[in-house]
């Protein structure tokens, strides 16, 4: 394969909600869903760095592995389909249909389904023995893009950021938030910000579930303290849990900014973002920047789901 030397910018945009005014907090996303119809989100930044590997090695391609609404996935498929390498998905559960695995059909990913006890062995030392016999024209890549390479490609995200913020009328910033997942997008933000300015990870996955050993791991394999950084838990209970607040709170929030969300990531980190500023932890004149992370192709099968949420009163 050749490597697709691709490198997109996303735009920074101001973003006004009420909640926000009142608090005398202004706030800019760095809009990644928007650099890419299909391959969305931080998901190229994070994939990049592997695909420069496989092709340094004379690979045809990758294989990776997520859930039937993988954001990463449906990346990888998508950018497989248009710089022509080959892609395999390893997928949890039983064999079935949405929008996500119909796109990944189409996009040309070979699709394996792992059951769910085979999902639970990806942190195995042997989990890609069978797969490398199997495919060993294939460079594989953890879930998610997770990594030390995930985490550099996601480095440069903080220049972007620097580079508009006299477009926005801004002279600096005084936090940087993303969701987290892997936790490898929060790890990259502090390696690019060296200290700049604190990142704040919001947990889409509950604690205790890999991100709080994750982050410092990278970060020491990078060769940088562990420092610059704090989690918070903004996943409501569990990873694509969602309630009828933070329902509310989405549509509410799309009505007034304009800007799409997805219920999993981006959704949680604004909500948690709010109850910070309401609670009074974050000073009145602060600036914050976010990292708008995508995923909104997964929100395709949970719009009916968060409508019947948001239309429950508690």
């Amino acid at each position: 394969m050749l490597y697709p030397d691709w490198r997109p910018d996303a735009p920074l945009q101001p973003v006004h909600l009420d909640w926000l005014d009142r608090a005398g907090v202004e706030l800019a996303w760095l809009r990644l869903d928007l650099v890419d119809p299909l391959v969305s989100g931080n998901k190229w930044f994070k994939l990049a760095p592997y695909l420069k590997r496989a092709a340094d090695m004379g690979l045809s391609g990758v294989m990776s592995l997520g859930g039937v609404h993988s954001n990463h996935l449906h990346a990888v498929a998508a950018a497989g389909a248009r710089f022509v390498f080959e892609t395999v998905g390893l997928l949890r559960g039983e064999e079935q249909d949405n929008p996500t695995v119909a796109d990944l059909h189409q996009l040309g990913m070979q699709l394996h389904w792992l059951g769910y006890g085979g999902y639970r062995r990806r942190h195995e030392a042997d989990f890609w023995t069978p797969w490398r016999e199997r495919y060993p024209q294939l460079l594989p890549i953890n879930e998610g893009g997770g990594g030390l390479l995930g985490a550099q490609g996601c480095a440069v995200l903080v220049e972007q950021i620097r580079r508009q913020l006299a477009d926005i009328g801004w002279a600096d910033y005084q936090q940087l938030w993303v969701a987290c997942g892997t936790g490898t997008t929060l790890a990259g933000l502090v390696l690019g910000e060296g200290g700049e300015h604190p990142v704040v990870g919001a947990l889409a996955v509950p604690p205790g579930h890999g991100v709080e050993t994750q982050v410092p791991e990278l970060l020491n394999e990078s060769g940088r303290r562990d420092s610059g950084y704090r989690l918070l838990d903004a996943s409501r209970g569990g990873f694509a849990r969602i309630d009828g607040r933070l329902a509310r709170f989405i549509l509410d929030s799309e009505d007034q900014s304009g800007v799409p969300l997805d219920p999993l990531y981006t959704g949680k980190l604004l909500l948690a973002l709010h109850d910070e500023i309401t609670a009074g932890r974050v000073d009145r004149g602060s600036r914050i920047v976010a990292i708008h992370s995508g995923g909104l192709q997964g929100r395709r099968a949970m719009d009916d789901k968060l409508k019947a949420l948001a239309a429950q009163r508690e």
